[in-house]
Formats: structure tokens, C-alpha cells, sequence
């Protein structure tokens, strides 16, 4: 007789670190939302997922539009490295455009971001001067840098 074995594993295509997403317009707006949760695995989620949606200059401009940037700089105080992590990675990502470079300046990200260059974290540490050196790049960045 035959008996059904339930794995605990997962099925090899699936990966835990990817969040499920909307589609459309519904996207961004839903990621916003977990970014606010108090579940840890969700903002971690989030944050992955958001990390392959910016690296379109349109998908930049609704995250600023939608007020992504304030969410971020909440979670570059996080005491969780990886959030802190991709957070950092995130706003890299957006420093890499002029239209995400625009963003970081209106919402006063830099002087938020300059607390993390003493972190513990190498890599916030690293995307932390990344963004600082794409900021750089623009007049109104480096005038910004009066902190």
C-alpha cells in the first residue's frame, strides 16, 4: 500500500528571498506597503524585489512619486544588516539615474545616508559611498553635500 510523504523542503524552483509581486500598476504600490510591515522576512522580500524593479527609470519615478524615499531613509536606522543592505543597494541602484539622483536630493536622503558610513556592515558602508560618489555627479548633489 502506497503512503504520501509530504517534504518539508521546498521545490527547487521556488526561492524564498524573492517575493511574490503585482503586476502593473499595482506593483510599486504593494511593495510600498511591505516595506512599512513589522514582519522582517516581508521588508526582506520587499526590499529584493524592489531591487530588480529600479533599475527602470520609470519604475524610478513612480517609487519617488509614491514616496518610497521616506520609507528608505526609515530603514537605513533598521537593526537588521540585510535590510540596512539593500536598502543601501536599493538607492544606489536609483542614484545610477538622473531622475532617481533628483529624488534623493528632494527627500533629504544624503544626510540620512551619511550616518551609515560608519557602519558595521561592509557592504552598506560600500553602497553608501557609491551613491554618494553617482550624486557627485550632478551640480545639485555636490551642493548637497553641505551636511
Amino acid at each position: 500500500m502506497a503512503h504520501a510523504r509530504i517534504s518539508a523542503n521546498l521545490p527547487p524552483n521556488i526561492d524564498p528571498t524573492k517575493a511574490p509581486i503585482a503586476f502593473g500598476r499595482r506593483a510599486l504600490p504593494k511593495l510600498n506597503e511591505e516595506l512599512q510591515s513589522h514582519e522582517l522576512l516581508t521588508q526582506q522580500r520587499a526590499l529584493m524585489a524592489l531591487c530588480d524593479l529600479v533599475h527602470d527609470p520609470e519604475k524610478i519615478y513612480q517609487a519617488v512619486e509614491l514616496g518610497f524615499l521616506d520609507n528608505l531613509k526609515t530603514l537605513l536606522r533598521h537593526h537588521d544588516n540585510t535590510v540596512r543592505q539593500k536598502t543601501t543597494e536599493v538607492l544606489y541602484i536609483m542614484a545610477t539615474h538622473s531622475i532617481g539622483r533628483q529624488g534623493l536630493i528632494q527627500n533629504g536622503v544624503i544626510s540620512a545616508l551619511a550616518e551609515l558610513l560608519d557602519d558595521p556592515v561592509d557592504i552598506c558602508r560600500k553602497n553608501t559611498h557609491q551613491t554618494f560618489e553617482m550624486m557627485a555627479k550632478l551640480p545639485e548633489g555636490r551642493d548637497s553635500f553641505s551636511i
